[in-house]
């Protein structure tokens, strides 16, 4: 759309300045939508033009805008021409802008701002994307959170983009700590309580037996022994912790439907525990291997004995560590997927960690390690419940859904949602995801259950809203009006802001300034055009960020004395501002009942490590998730 209003400018000032249009374009800049202020909608830097200029003595920008405003006319296409700080300014038709936005956004539908042409160029390309990544046999922790959220949207816009996405969930599902929990459980270990709560169990089992291992050597060498049997391959050994892992993956498949995410694989670092012999070899082969004297196995990626580029590769006991099975396994995703970019979303703790394994796989031979990109953020501190302090995402997740069930509880003038509780699990969780958005990727922030519920501003209670809010007018009006478009009845300024803008906030304003109910049939109709495009693109950038937006409509009431509806007025207001704040009724919020959860189509490859020394990939039921932090 863009391209084509500053492809048009382009062609006008070639004409003037006798140059290409292409040597022009880049020069042409579409003004900052909190700027405009009515002046203009693209403009010209002279400055730019002039950078390759041979004068030793550069002309005053000024006074060369100026003249260079003099000599463009206005068009069918820009209807004002106008000079700032050293720029040509250009307005374009309002009727013409109109028309094009919402036409576009109608044959584009759920593709709009995807056809630009600043993407046409663009060949599609095969991507890994690896994020979330829990560790088997604990709950989900927090800290997994942003990994999910950062992980999802990118691949969500990696999809968008055209390009061919494999999501993937690298479990931590192998390691010393399996040593601590299978000696663990054979000590403090309770059969009925793993099958009651098996995570909770295997917590509690892990707590206890690292405590006991800090006075107690002797469970310290039971813990070693028995990672040391797993990693021969002992029958028994593999069999409990095959147990642990497929109860772990029942428990975080449930978490990621609340969550409204799919993987297209489920892997995990055991997948790569003979691999990560085959990595040693290599690296042996090529002179990279030295052994210290405690016996381990490490390379120097300075090659002249840097401590701080010392990466440990193997114990003494020769098994393998978390950097060589990364290798391992991007050497094998690269064998299966032939990707053009593989990019691991975890948080910035882990940044020298993917420095080596890029470095070290690039010193191997793979010229493809430039490909791997690692993704860092920061963490989020100061979660917490009503209860207390929270590691656990579920507890997160269901104290957003109850407070979001309070809130919708404490509106009593009003009909109740007929889907109260997948209605508050989707604006919570959209509440959660904004939160996390709005801040600098790689900062740590704090936590605020207060920001989260805010019903102002750029938050996901407030795009939920309106979301909802603009979908109602569609219901309520769609039939009659959404035959034809006369975008002559959409120049009040409030129309024209949204087309710059497209944007919630002015939607949410507007809504109540441009009326439907009681205006003439063309500018109502030309009005709900206008809000099912704005509906249409805020849609799609919510599911982008791994959103799914609030579309059911509260019953419309009644006006009291008239007998009347309100028309989705006031009262939808209302209703779905319910969903905000306020003071609530805990009792009533219990009796919503829990929620059934965001079922999303699941995949049915699961990487499954053996039960013996094979490998064997299972056609199934959802099995899932693991480690990275």
């Amino acid at each position: 759309m863009a391209c084509g209003f500053r492809r048009s400018i382009a062609s006008q000032l070639s004409r003037v300045l006798d140059l290409p249009p292409e040597n022009l374009i880049k020069s042409i800049s579409a003004v900052p939508i909190s700027r405009k202020e009515e002046v203009a909608d693209f403009q010209l830097s002279v400055d730019s033009l002039l950078e390759n200029s041979n004068d030793h003595i550069r002309p005053d920008i000024q006074v060369q805008a100026k003249k260079l405003a003099e000599k463009l006319k206005c068009d069918t296409v820009v209807s004002e021409i106008s000079t700032g700080p050293g720029t040509v300014n250009f307005k374009i038709n309002r009727e013409l802008l109109t028309k094009a936005v919402l036409h576009q956004v109608i044959e584009d539908g759920s593709k709009y701002g995807l056809k630009s042409e600043l993407f046409s160029g663009l060949p599609p390309r095969k991507v890994v994307v690896e994020f979330s990544s829990p560790n088997v046999a604990k709950k989900f922790h927090v800290g997994h959170l942003r990994s999910t959220i950062i992980g999802n949207f990118i691949a969500n816009l990696k999809e968008a983009l055209g390009h061919q996405v494999t999501r993937i969930n690298y479990l931590g599902d192998w390691g010393m700590q399996f040593g601590l929990l299978g000696t663990g459980f054979q000590l403090f270990g309770y059969e009925e309580k793993l099958q009651s709560n098996p995570l909770q169990h295997l917590f509690e089992v892990y707590v206890q037996v690292n405590k006991e291992a800090a006075d107690n050597k002797n469970i310290a060498k039971l813990a070693h022994e028995f990672f040391q049997r797993l990693e021969l391959g002992d029958i028994q050994a593999l069999s409990l912790w095959q147990r642990f892992r497929d109860l772990s993956i029942e428990e975080y498949i449930r978490i990621y439907q609340r969550l409204g995410i799919y993987f297209d694989e489920y892997s995990g670092e055991s997948f790569y525990r003979e691999k990560s012999q085959e990595v040693l070899k290599l690296l042996e082969s090529k002179g990279l291997l030295q052994k210290t004297i405690k016996g381990t196995a490490v390379v120097d990626l300075s090659g002249n004995g840097d401590p701080s580029s010392i990466c440990t590769v193997m114990r003494s006991d020769g098994t393998s560590l978390y950097a060589t099975r990364d290798i391992a396994a991007a050497i094998d995703r690269m064998d299966k997927y032939n990707f053009d970019t593989m990019i691991y979303v975890t948080d910035k703790g882990q940044k020298k960690h993917f420095q080596q394994v890029f470095q070290m796989l690039k010193i191997m031979g793979y010229d493809w390690a430039e490909r791997c990109h690692h993704v860092p953020f920061g963490v989020v501190q100061g979660m917490k419940t009503r209860r207390g302090d929270v590691t656990f995402l579920e507890d997160v997740l269901n104290e957003i859904r109850l407070r979001m069930l309070q809130n919708m509880a404490s509106i009593k003038t009003t009909k109740e949602l007929e889907n109260p509780q997948e209605t508050a699990e989707r604006v919570g969780l959209a509440a959660l995801i904004i939160q996390d958005f709005r801040g600098l990727l790689l900062s740590d922030y704090q936590f605020s259950w207060d920001r989260v519920f805010q019903s102002r501003g750029d938050t996901g209670v407030f795009l939920q809203y309106t979301h909802a809010r603009l979908h109602s007018l569609e219901e309520t009006f769609g039939s009659g009006y959404l035959n034809d478009l006369n975008t002559a009845c959409l120049q009040e300024p409030q129309s024209v802001s949204i087309l710059q803008h497209l944007l919630s906030h002015l939607a949410a304003v507007a809504h109540k300034t441009l009326q439907i109910k009681d205006s003439p049939p063309d500018v109502a109709g030309a009005r709900l055009h206008l809000f099912k495009a704005v509906r249409s693109v805020l849609a799609n950038g919510m599911k982008l960020l791994g959103i799914i937006p609030v579309s059911e409509r509260p019953s419309v009431r009644r006006e009291e004395g008239t007998g009347e509806t309100s028309g989705g007025g006031a009262d939808q207001d209302r209703e779905l501002s319910s969903l905000m704040m306020g003071d609530a009724d805990p009792a009533r919020a219990r009796r919503l009942g829990p929620s059934p959860g965001l079922l999303q189509p699941w995949p049915d490859r699961i990487l499954f490590p053996p039960t013996t020394s094979s490998w064997r990939l299972a056609q199934s039921s959802p099995q899932s998730p693991s480690h990275r932090g």
